[in-house]
């Protein structure tokens, strides 16, 4: 199991480094605004969740006046994208999710960074050169709803090292380490070589993670690749590929996890873990 390390990544850091990546991406985002009428509905929802909350649990004043403490600390900590991925998140994806078809999806997490390099087919992530953890591989195709290759996909992956640091979130990690664009070949394959990933605690010593201690939670989410399928014509998968047997795979913090998006790597004579793993796109 990771333990804290002199390299321990802030909440607060974490915070900002995922509230700049969101603005970030919502530059090319182009989605229309939602009426009234549907603010007025989910506001509704959300405050009669709450009220009702209220009244079941006989919520008191002093605990009226911690929770707004709490939150203020989230906002002035920058820690809403934290609190909201690992959350609440999930239960967005699973209603998106029922209404489509292809790879098994899961949520984006904090962590991602746009403009990661672009690699071919076959190639190994960006890492350094003393990268520690097990050679990893992960092999496969992309193909459509019909069975057929899906030429030039894009698969836009990125996860932690070997103690659950990411790139662009901790100060020791150079920038774009383990990240990269992986563009599949005609046939649709790709054969990506990087380490297999520990798993890791969200950030503890902030707002969040006194949460979390307070309520008598673990802060842990196995390990996993995140990755974001891509092609023109086709609606993009954000997902995640967990390992089987990891010690937290049935108690993922985040609620994230899915038996179909798990891997069983098999090792190698060359000394390296391989996965098979096919993604499905439907068309947008």
């Amino acid at each position: 199991m990771m333990t804290a390390t002199e390299h321990s990544a802030t909440a607060a850091g974490s915070g900002v480094s995922a509230t700049q990546a969101f603005r970030a991406s919502r530059q090319h985002q182009t989605e229309d605004a939602a009426s009234p009428e549907r603010v007025s509905a989910v506001v509704k929802a959300v405050l009669d969740g709450v009220h009702e909350a209220i009244r079941t649990q006989q919520v008191t004043y002093p605990e009226f006046v911690a929770a707004k403490q709490w939150l203020i600390d989230v906002g002035e900590g920058g820690e809403w994208p934290l609190l909201l991925d690992v959350f609440v998140e999930h239960e967005v994806e699973a209603v998106a999710a029922a209404r489509q078809q292809g790879t098994k999806g899961t949520i984006l997490g904090p962590y991602y960074l746009p403009g990661a390099p672009e690699l071919p087919a076959v190639s190994t992530l960006p890492m350094r050169a003393d990268e520690q953890g097990t050679p990893f591989v992960l092999a496969g195709q992309v193909r459509d709803t019909e069975g057929k290759p899906v030429p030039g996909a894009e698969l836009d992956i990125w996860h932690a090292d070997h103690e659950g640091y990411y790139s662009g979130f901790a100060g020791h990690i150079p920038d774009g380490n383990l990240r990269g664009v992986v563009v599949a070949g005609e046939d649709g394959r790709f054969e990506i070589g990087t380490i297999q990933p520990a798993p890791y605690q969200i950030p503890t010593d902030g707002p969040t993670g006194k949460l979390i201690e307070a309520a008598g939670w673990h802060p842990w989410r196995p390990a996993h690749l995140h990755l974001i399928v891509r092609a023109p014509g086709f609606r993009p998968i954000t997902t995640q590929l967990y390992f089987a047997g990891d010690e937290w795979l049935d108690s993922d913090v985040a609620e994230a996890t899915k038996p179909e998006l798990v891997l069983e790597p098999r090792s190698q004579a060359d000394g390296r873990r391989r996965s098979e793993y096919d993604f499905v796109l439907e068309p947008a």
